[in-house]
């Protein structure tokens, strides 16, 4: 099965070959709930997300990534900020992409359907915030957690 890899400031790291604009969404129910997924590549924690097509807007790939790893359809609300480094490297074990971090990070709230696992999600669920970071979850994804979660003034640029 294919396998993602995550690698951060590790000097055992592939060379980055490319670099693709992608979206994470850190999705809200009515109860203050995050939707979670847990991935098929890595069995790790995240929230929804995946790289920005041709001809999309940067809010219709949150909202499509969404509802195609979740099953939940979901409205933009805001940012919670930029997250570039170089030093973290992904790994693609299909193809040998090995991928520069770049992630924009938005908030949304539900509006509509069921947590629904999909090839990407093997699993999907509402996760009270108190027990978010309880997950297991690659570095960056926790930390993209935590700047939400901190409720900052200001969006995150990195």
């Amino acid at each position: 099965m294919a396998r993602r890899i995550d690698f951060y400031d590790d000097p055992t790291a592939p060379a980055p070959n490319s670099l693709v604009p992608s979206v994470n969404v850190v999705v809200t129910n009515d109860a203050g709930e995050i939707l979670m997924i847990r991935r098929s590549d890595n069995d790790n924690w995240a929230v929804p997300g995946g790289a920005i097509d041709l001809g999309e807007s940067l809010p219709e790939a949150a909202i499509r990534e969404t509802l195609e790893e979740t099953g939940i359809r979901c409205e933009i609300t805001g940012i919670v900020g930029t997250y570039t480094d170089p030093r973290h490297v992904i790994l693609y074990t299909s193809n040998g992409e090995a991928r520069q971090e770049f992630s924009i990070v938005l908030t949304a709230r539900a509006v509509e359907g069921e947590p629904t696992p999909s090839d990407e999600s093997r699993e999907v669920r509402w996760v009270p915030r108190q027990e978010v970071e309880t997950l297991t979850m690659d570095r960056s994804m926790r930390l993209r957690i935590g700047h939400y979660l901190a409720d900052r003034a200001a969006p995150y640029i990195g």
